[in-house]
């Protein structure tokens, strides 16, 4: 199986990262890691098209916030936590700390 590409945690770009935190379906995947640690590909309580939650992801990896373990056909994803808080000090924590404050649920009424 090829390898994913995930940047370097010195190649991470505030840019992007900010920009992959600015979906709501992708902030919800970053709580849910930040919750639950590695977590799978399918989380069951988001009811989003496989094709979109694939998209999501690899938006998430490359933009350095997650890690991504291949296991047989089986993705599990982990936060970069250590990486991120290295790079852009207390930015991962704010955007948690307001998306719960907020009520962000990762869907809005569409189911994006």
């Amino acid at each position: 199986m090829r390898s994913l590409p995930q940047p370097k945690a010195t190649d991470l770009d505030l840019v992007a990262v900010l920009h992959a935190l600015g979906e709501p379906v992708r902030l919800e995947l970053v709580r849910w890691m930040a919750a639950e640690g590695e977590v799978p590909c399918s989380p069951e309580h988001l009811d989003v098209p496989r094709s979109t939650l694939s998209n999501h992801w690899r938006v998430l990896r490359e933009a350095g916030l997650t890690w991504t373990r291949a296991e047989g056909k089986a993705r599990y994803m982990t936060l970069r936590r250590e990486d991120l808080e290295a790079r852009f000090p207390g930015v991962l924590a704010s955007v948690l700390a307001a998306a719960i404050s907020s009520g962000t649920t990762g869907t809005d009424e569409t189911g994006r």
